[in-house]
């Protein structure tokens, strides 16, 4: 009977799981390094956080570092951050101001810092739209990925949250679903995504911290999400700006919801 037992509470406690996050305060898609922070931060101030990863691994490009030199590099500005969770880092010789860490401890140790905190993180989904009601975003449109991966013609299932944080990265899917579907005009020089510029590392890590705001009202963007959808330049496998995102977004995010 052990196998049906096993079976049974992988049910029964997913589906809690899964029901107490059709409502929440804060739903964030993509499970990169930006919104796993910002989901920390937000389950440590009370809020009701999920996140929404399409991949079965979160983390987002963490993992594979520099071009699978599983190292990446994080300026003094985000160390705060790294000693937050727990993560090692080593300053680089003849580079003052820049250290180095390993990407597998980081990516994991953000996944357990956000999950410890209260956070859920839910892999494997797709956010196909978005919930939109009366001039804001109001939550997500979800299916598995598989399901989306092989076309079947499923029905999703909806999540109401009182804020969205696209964390999708380079493509910035969620604000995209709103300026195209919704037809908005989002909070940029011209109302609409003005798309990644090339890599200048400086400039790149600078502007994905400005570039994190609310989009339109109930809809924000963190890490390189943000910078495409405000035209920033790209990094590279430096993370400092990232991280520092993910801290704004959620201090933001709270800011906004407490109002």
């Amino acid at each position: 009977m052990i196998e049906n037992t096993i079976s049974s509470a992988i049910v029964r406690n997913f589906s809690v799981k899964l029901e107490e996050a059709l409502n929440l305060d804060v739903a964030l898609v993509g499970a990169g390094p930006s919104a796993l922070v910002a989901a920390r931060d937000l389950a440590k101030m009370g809020l009701k956080t999920a996140i929404f990863e399409r991949k079965l691994a979160p983390g987002g490009g963490t993992w594979g570092g520099g071009m699978l030199f599983n190292e990446v590099v994080v300026q003094d500005s985000a160390l705060h951050i790294l000693d937050s969770f727990g993560i090692h880092h080593r300053e680089i010789d003849g580079a003052a101001g820049y250290h180095t860490l390993d990407s597998v401890e980081m990516a994991s140790a953000l996944i357990y810092g956000a999950v410890s905190a209260g956070a859920k993180i839910f892999n494997a989904i797709s956010v196909e739209d978005i919930v939109f009601k009366e001039g804001k975003v109001d939550g997500l449109v979800i299916n598995w990925t598989p399901v989306e991966r092989l076309g079947m013609h499923v029905d999703p299932l909806t999540v109401l949250s009182r804020a969205v944080i696209d964390g999708t990265g380079h493509p910035s899917e969620i604000i995209k679903l709103a300026s195209e579907k919704a037809h908005v005009k989002l909070n940029t020089e011209t109302g609409a995504i003005l798309g990644e510029k090339p890599m200048w590392v400086e400039s790149g890590e600078a502007s994905t911290v400005e570039n994190t705001k609310e989009y339109y009202p109930g809809l924000f963007a963190c890490g390189m999400s943000a910078n495409n959808t405000s035209g920033g330049y790209r990094m590279g496998p430096i993370f400092g700006g990232m991280l520092l995102s993910g801290e704004k977004v959620a201090r933001l995010v709270a800011e906004q919801l407490s109002k």
